[in-house]
């Protein structure tokens, strides 16, 4: 998964990511725990990232706000693990986790 954005939404910091399932079958469902950090380090929160359906070799963008969260205060996206993965194992699923990120300042780890 690719963060291929950040812009400001409202009262938010709507991110855009690229999910592309390198598994062989299609995933029912991917959950992820993600850690939002600030520019300064400190974390901001933990959440629960739905991406939803994944099918096989098909790129998907899924969306998320991030309320009361400026997009400028955003600096580190930590992929803490793999939640739930229905349709697919989940040491599988976490396995072929692959992160990155197309946003200047805001990098993306797991």
């Amino acid at each position: 998964m690719t963060l291929a954005g950040a812009t400001e939404a409202e009262d938010a910091c709507r991110l855009s990511f690229l999910a592309e399932n390198g598994l062989e079958s299609d995933l029912d469902a991917l959950v992820v725990e993600a850690v939002i950090f600030t520019r300064a380090g400190a974390v901001e929160r933990l959440l629960l990232l739905d991406f939803r359906d994944l099918p096989a070799a098909k790129p998907r963008v899924r969306q998320f706000d991030l309320a009361g969260l400026r997009c400028e205060a955003l600096g580190q996206i930590l992929i803490n693990g793999v939640e739930s993965c229905e349709g697919g194992d989940e040491a599988a699923c976490a396995d072929a986790l692959v992160t990155g990120s197309r946003v200047d300042g805001t990098e993306v780890t797991g």
